[in-house]
């Protein structure tokens, strides 16, 4: 008899009893009991902390283990605030329901079950939005800094975003006909029709589409390459659906499309192995051979000592051809990708030559005006 006099008692101490007896009493506000909107402002405002807690420390984390660059800092890094949202709302729709299938509230059933509809319907649009928003963190998955594939990794990324920011707002379309209760069937047996009428229209567009995936698969270029297409050079900023922009050297932003690039020659600088140069020497037309021999020994020697210089094979300096007042002397030498240390080689170049010349007695030629009658 004490036996089960001790079960009931332990029965009415379980917290599901507990539970329904803070949520018993009499209804005041809205037909809720006081503790009944007690529990409920009580989930609400932990559906907001949990929303919080996501937003501004899970998803951080999270970042930082599952990103490949080191661009994310998962300190200073939060999520979006829609995501934030959409755990919020679903965190207070799934335990409403749960206190609603689980337990004996004292609340009025119908305004709480619109409140559990409108909850998860906040919490749907919040996801739309969220999925919008973390399309923007793709490349922190794809791009990989330091790897030598990079630069295409990150063109690829660009179109990624472009393609995942177009689907998600497809699909967030066919997601709020839903909600509003169209009617979804004759909406896709309408696309048809529809769709090929838009085809038509938008050829250009489709055909601006086609050229991005061709830039991406055959990559004639990629983000940061500097390129030379028809009458437009610049670096490549971005490549998107559509378009590609490209920031010319006077820093103005071009955009090109897609299906322009896509069938006209494209000339990638960055793409270089080596960079030529090539400058000239006019010497007076009675310099001594032996002298211009040795000028050029000399010339191509030091070149070919420098640590600039590559292909060493192809580098030469000779006599190319007698004027009538002077004598020309061509180079040919290779420097490596940079074009900053292009410059500076030629530069070099012209200053080593002119101090060979004067130890071999050369003078540099000079014209002189004609004389007025």
């Amino acid at each position: 008899m004490q036996n089960a006099t001790a079960g009931a008692e332990t029965d009415s101490g379980s917290p599901m009893d507990i539970l329904n007896e803070l949520m018993s009493g009499d209804a005041i506000a809205l037909g809720f009991s006081p503790g009944t909107l007690g529990i409920v402002l009580a989930l609400m405002g932990l559906s907001i902390g949990v929303g919080i807690a996501a937003r501004r420390f899970i998803f951080p984390k999270l970042m930082d283990i599952l990103s490949k660059t080191e661009r994310i800092d998962g300190k200073s890094l939060m999520a979006p605030k829609s995501l934030g949202w959409m755990i919020g709302f679903l965190a207070f729709s799934k335990s409403l329901a749960w206190i609603d299938q689980n337990t004996e509230p004292v609340w009025d059933a119908a305004l709480v079950s619109n409140l559990i509809d409108w909850s998860f319907t906040l919490f749907v649009m919040g996801l739309l939005l969220a999925a919008y928003r973390l399309v923007d963190y793709l490349d922190a998955f794809i791009v990989v800094e330091g790897e030598a594939n990079m630069a295409s990794r990150r063109s690829l990324a660009s179109v990624a975003e472009s393609v995942g920011h177009l689907a998600v707002v497809g699909i967030a379309a066919f997601v709020m006909a839903g909600l509003v209760g169209a009617d979804l069937n004759g909406l896709i047996a309408g696309l048809g029709i529809t769709g090929l009428a838009l085809a038509l229209a938008a050829r250009d567009t489709v055909a601006n589409i086609f050229g991005a995936i061709s830039i991406i698969i055959d990559q004639p270029f990629n983000v940061g390459d500097w390129i030379l297409v028809e009458d437009i050079e610049g670096e490549v900023v971005e490549i998107g659906l559509r378009t590609t922009l490209i920031r010319s050297s006077a820093d103005t932003l071009i955009t090109v499309p897609n299906s322009s690039l896509v069938n006209s020659p494209v000339e990638n600088f960055s793409q270089r192995r080596f960079r030529r140069i090539q400058p000239t020497f006019e010497f007076e037309a009675n310099s001594e051979p032996n002298a211009l021999k040795s000028f050029c020994e000399k010339l191509l020697a030091i070149v070919k000592e420098d640590v600039r210089a590559v292909k060493e094979d192809s580098s030469w300096v000779r006599v190319k051809t007698f004027a009538p007042s002077m004598v020309i002397v061509a180079t040919n030498f290779y420097s490596v990708q940079s074009s900053a240390s292009q410059r500076e080689m030629n530069e070099d170049i012209l200053l080593v030559a002119q101090s060979i010349a004067a130890d071999c007695g050369l003078n540099f030629h000079e014209p002189r005006m004609r004389r007025q009658h």
